[in-house]
């Protein structure tokens, strides 16, 4: 059927009716119906406190109760509901069972554990007051239940403490491996060896009797002397050092205002004497210009042989236009170095004919 129109007579407008008229207004009808049927939007969701109690009604207290007024509320309905002191057909409750006095048990306990702390009861009074934010109250109650209830400080200084530990036996064990490798060096054996005789620790004499001890007790002895002698006369730098309870993480840590008092101190100092007083290098300070410019570690530096370190005296190397011309000498060196080793000129010869497809050795 078509739609009938009519025109006014004033204003020369069309206006439309039939049908297709009453199309907006039936779907505008359904959209309002559809809305005001919807339930109403509550704070009250199963799973999240008490569910769809609330837990003030749940300990018969009001919003303004106090602490104590809880906990005394709490201690009453608990003798009451508790499954060790529950009788059937007390005063009272004659419509309970055991299991339902237990499910309320359970439901006066977690109203409790909701409202004895002062966070948590912040958030579930902020829920009841605002229901429209329920996905905010779902991740809030979750999250603090699923927070560790460990204190973070107690757990970080467990880890210190678990990683300094390690640390010490991992050099340890370590600084044994260096020692266990010195002694069958022949260098520091025979050194040890003199060092033991002119001690006299080393002289045999001859036992008789129940106490004479035999060849291999009197060798791992001997063995143990040169090692102990090994120990205190050889001073081991680097990785292999003997450790040092200072050297730990957690002493670094307790440490460290100590640490950085005596940097800014000697920083400090150290702009005085050589910026504004213009005073000459001594030879620490230019070791350490020196161990800088090469950009080594203190223990890398260290471990260099003393002739070494005193050849980067001779040269003048705490200054940079010396420092730049011998790394450039040195650099030069290790080109010339490796053209006229074997080993490179092999694998140069590889390279050209094989490639790294195939796997082919050459001996000159």
């Amino acid at each position: 059927m078509a739609a009938s129109t009519e025109r006014s007579r004033g204003g020369g407008r069309w206006f439309l009716t039939g049908p297709r008229a009453a199309g907006p207004c039936w779907r505008l009808a359904v959209l309002l119906l559809s809305v005001s049927s919807l339930p109403a939007v509550t704070a009250l969701v199963e799973g999240l406190y008490c569910g769809t109690e609330v837990c003030y009604d749940v300990l018969g207290v009001d919003r303004e109760a106090s602490k104590a007024e809880i906990a005394r509320a709490y201690r009453q309905l608990a003798r009451r509901y508790h499954p060790d002191r529950f009788r059937p057909g007390e005063p009272g409750m004659e419509e309970e069972t055991k299991e339902s006095a237990h499910d309320r048990f359970l439901l006066i306990a977690t109203a409790y554990e909701t409202l004895k702390d002062e966070d948590t009861r912040r958030d579930y009074d902020y829920m009841l007051d605002h229901p429209e934010e329920y996905y905010q109250h779902y991740y809030t109650y979750y999250r603090r239940r699923l927070t560790p209830k460990v204190d973070v400080r107690v757990v970080i200084l467990v880890t210190i403490c678990a990683i300094s530990i390690f640390q010490y036996y991992s050099w340890h064990s370590s600084y044994n491996e260096a020692i266990n490798y010195l002694v069958t060096v022949p260098k520091y054996r025979i050194q040890a060896t003199e060092i033991a005789k002119q001690q006299g620790l080393l002289n045999r004499t001859k036992e008789k009797g129940k106490n004479r001890r035999s060849k291999e007790e009197i060798r791992e002895q001997e063995e143990e002397v040169i090692r102990d002698i090994i120990k205190t006369k050889i001073d081991i730098k680097g990785g292999y050092q003997k450790p040092n309870l200072s050297d730990i993480l957690l002493c670094q840590i307790v440490l460290f205002p100590y640490y950085l008092t005596t940097y800014v101190a000697w920083y400090a100092s150290w702009i005085y004497r050589f910026t504004i007083c213009r005073e000459e290098y001594g030879e620490e300070e230019k070791l350490y210009i020196i161990r800088r410019n090469m950009k080594m570690s203190q223990s890398q530096f260290d471990s260099l042989e003393a002739s070494m370190r005193q050849t980067f005296l001779e040269k003048r190397l705490w200054m940079k236009e010396n420092y730049e011309t011998y790394r450039k000498e040195q650099e030069e060196e290790m080109k010339v170095k490796m053209a006229t080793d074997p080993r490179m000129k092999r694998y140069r010869r590889w390279m050209k004919n094989e490639g790294p497809g195939r796997l082919t050795f050459f001996d000159d």
